[in-house]
This record gives structure tokens, sequence and C-alpha cells, in this order.
């Protein structure tokens, strides 16, 4: 889906690393808090995703890193936060995006947490993720989850508290790397024709907070050491180099475009109604509305709105899957699947469009073709713990019980619940053919399962 449901947090491969060269790193955070422990979460949306990866294009490219294999993920946290954990991605909170005045400022963020993919800056993350396993602090448990990518691999993972000290080192860089980065940024920035007023605006945002205590500091402070010195700097190389950027409306629309979503389905309708009126884009004007009548249950005014907007860009794949999701959400069901067809006419290759389709095709009965459809999709994302649980529906209607215990058994490791993984995961190692793909799966989770369990031990 869309925004309206959240995936479960499973980070990308870290790197191959001598010691274990046949491991997959991975890492899923938790948040600590007094009450128990729940997953931190992936907000997954079509739209978002690539609105967010227009706005890094030039970024990335401009640092020499793969504009295809490096994402722009969106986390479900509401402080102003990002960070990298590994070569494929860069996570970013949602609450940053929601902040952040201007598509520069986003873009200076991206920047920056490039500069520590390209600058090497990861690998040193090797250490310090046995480190934050070594240190007795961590408020939640460790965890091995699998890797769903399969592969006969197994997958080490960290569960730890987002506010925890041991999570803080391991996601945080030292001064002299946020010194580089800086600098790689606003180069990266100035090759790129994106203004670096951004950046200076970043630094202004956090001057001080050094003075703060770290509880009373915001967490993208504690995880990126900042100083009135790169505030300076950032001035300095804007006084030197000039703001010679030229206005950018591409960049301006998508910032708009996936503020306008992110805001419409996270905060109030009644919000949304109101400030969706100072929209300078017509279209986003009307998304923003469809979401906001979508989310008070008003299918008439949410057609009409989405509709709206599709009339003015008729070969928008992002406006149709939204016109699926409303529909599909209130049972129109065979609108739904020829609204997701449209989508997936347009872009047959997105995985969270193809999902839709999908659940769409499921509850429409098309089964068998559901089901191809999941697994295509499947195959090109597997951190979506929505489409893993249509998966297994759609395993189990056709009568394979040994892959619908595979793919739960995966959704359960995504989720971090290992025990709930084993289980399944021994189910699907009795029913499907050794050595087959589903049953590598299945033993990859039930190695991290059993991992996952003797760490525990280990700790009472």
């Amino acid at each position: 889906m869309p925004i309206s449901h959240v995936a479960a947090m499973a980070f990308e491969r870290l790197s191959r690393v001598a010691s274990i060269p046949t491991l997959l790193l991975v890492a899923a955070t938790w948040v600590a808090s007094a009450v128990p422990t729940t997953a931190q979460s992936l907000i997954r949306d079509p739209d978002i995703e690539h609105g967010l990866r227009e706005l890094a294009f030039p970024v990335l490219r401009a640092a020499g890193l793969n504009t295809n294999r490096v994402r722009i993920l969106v986390v479900n946290d509401s402080t102003f936060n990002a960070f990298v954990i590994d070569y494929g991605a860069i996570y970013v909170n949602y609450g940053l995006i929601l902040t952040v005045e201007s598509p520069e400022m986003l873009q200076a963020v991206i920047a920056h947490e490039a500069a520590h993919i390209a600058n090497g800056h990861l690998a040193r993350r090797v250490e310090n993720l046995r480190a934050a396993q070594r240190n007795a602090g961590l408020g939640t448990a460790l965890a091995l989850i699998a890797a769903a990518a399969g592969g006969g691999e197994a997958a080490v993972g960290i569960a730890a508290g987002t506010q925890s000290a041991a999570l803080r080192s391991f996601l945080g860089h030292t001064r002299a790397e946020e010194s580089s980065a800086d600098r790689s940024a606003a180069s990266y920035l100035r090759w790129a024709g994106i203004s670096p007023s951004g950046m200076v605006a970043l630094h202004r945002k956090f001057a001080g907070q050094e003075l703060l205590s770290t509880i009373n500091q915001d967490p993208y402070m504690r995880s990126h050491p900042t100083s009135r010195e790169r505030l300076r700097a950032a001035e300095a190389f804007m006084d030197q180099f000039g703001d010679k950027a030229q206005p950018n409306p591409n960049a301006d629309y998508w910032f708009a475009r996936v503020k306008g979503k992110l805001s419409a389905f996270l905060r109030s309708p009644s919000w949304t109604l109101r400030r969706a009126k100072e929209e300078s884009a017509e279209d986003v004007r009307l998304m923003r509305e469809a979401a906001a009548h979508h989310q008070n249950r008003d299918l008439a005014k949410a057609r009409a709105a989405i509709d709206a907007a599709l009339a003015l860009r008729p070969d928008d794949p992002f406006y149709y899957e939204l016109k699926g999701q409303i529909l599909l959400e209130n049972r129109q069901v065979q609108e739904a699947v020829a609204a997701y067809g449209e989508a997936v006419e347009m872009a047959p290759n997105d995985a969270l469009i193809l999902a839709g389709y999908g659940r769409a095709m499921l509850a429409q009965g098309q089964t068998k073709d559901a089901l191809q459809v999941l697994e295509k999709a499947r195959n090109r994302d597997y951190r979506d713990a929505r489409l893993m649980q249509d998966l297994g529906v759609a395993y189990a209607k056709v009568g394979n019980n040994g892959m619908a215990s595979a793919v739960t058994a995966e959704r359960y490791a995504l989720q971090g619940r290992m025990a709930d993984a084993g289980i399944h995961a021994k189910r699907a190692i009795r029913q499907l053919p050794e050595g087959s793909p589903g049953w590598q799966r299945a033993q990859d989770v039930l190695i991290a399962s059993e991992r996952a369990t003797k760490a525990k031990r280990k700790r009472k």
C-alpha cells in the first residue's frame, strides 16, 4: 500500500566482511520506552518514494553513487533525524520531511548522508555493531533476522532501543566524519546546481544544540554532532562560491507532493483541507483533498478529487495507485483492480504498485493471477511486510501450505517476532522439497530464530 500501512523495518544489506563472508548484516531498529517494545517501521508509498528519488537523483549522481541502487526510505518517526546504515539506502524520518522548509534543505540532508556512504564512513559500522552487541546497557533484545532475499544466507541483525547509548554509538558519526561529509555534501550540491542555502539553513537550525544536555538535544544532533564551526564553514562555502543555483520547478513540485502526501495521511483531514488551499500545484492540492476525504470516509468526494487530479495528469501511475487504494479500502474491488491495472501499465516494475495490484486481485478472487503479481513484487522488494501477508494468504488459497508458512516466517522475521518466525519456518521445512528456494529461505529464518533464542538465554 501505500501510506495507510507501514511495513516492519528490516534494513538492507550492510556489506560483506571477511570474518563472516556468508552472512548478511541487517539492522532492525526498535523503539525503547516504558511500554513493551514495538518495532519501528517504514512508511512505504510508491508516490512518496518516487518523489524522493526525483529530489535525490542529482545529489546521488554528483556523489558518484548508483542512482538506481541507493534508495531514500521514510521511517515512521516524528522526530527530526536521518541516517545511513548500509550502502543501499538513506533513511529519513517523516518528521524531518515535514519540518524542513524547502527542497534545498531536504537535498542537503540527502547530500550529507550520501557523503557518509561515498566517503567510506560505514566501514567502522561492523565493529560498532559488535560493540553494541556487547553493551550491557541495551534496552531491548538483540535479534537475528532472516534476509528474505534468500540465496541460502543467514542474516545477522541488531534490535536496539533508538534512545540507547549503544544505538547512538552505532548510528553516530565522529566530528571528523561530519566535517568531511559536510565538505563533500557542499561539493555535491554545487555540482548538482542546488543552492547551498539549504545546508546553511540546516546548520542554523541546530546551532547551539551542543550546549544542551543530551536528553534535550534533537535526535539528529545526537547522531550527527554539530557545532557553530560547521555552521560557519557552510556560510563560508556559500560566501566563497555564491548562490548561483537557478530555480528548479521539478524539485519544488516533488518536494510539495512528498510533503503533501505524507501530511494528508498523517495529519487530521480538517488540517489537510485547510492547508491544501495554499498548494500552488493544482493536482497536488486535489491529491491532498482526495486523501483527506478518504480519511473522512467520504468516497464520493475522494473519488471526485482524485479523478480531477488524474484529469490534469492522465499518465501519472501514482495517482492511479492512490485511486486504487481508495476504491479497495471502500470495497469497490472491481474498480480498484482496474485502477491498479492502469498504474501497473505505466509503472510495471514498481514493487509497491504491484503489491497493491496483487492485493486487489486477491480480494476479487483472482488468486492464481494475484500470486504471480505478488511474487513479482516480492522479488523486487522483500521489506514489505504487508506484501508478505498477502502472499501467504495467496499461497494458502492455492493449497501450497509450505510456501504459505515460508513467507509467514519471513514476515514475522521482518517484524522481529523471531519465536513465531521459527515455528513457521519449521513447518515450511517439513512441507517443502529439500533444497528448493522456499526451503532455503525457511532455513535462513530458522537459523536466525535459533540464534536469537540463544542470545536471549545468554542475557538471562
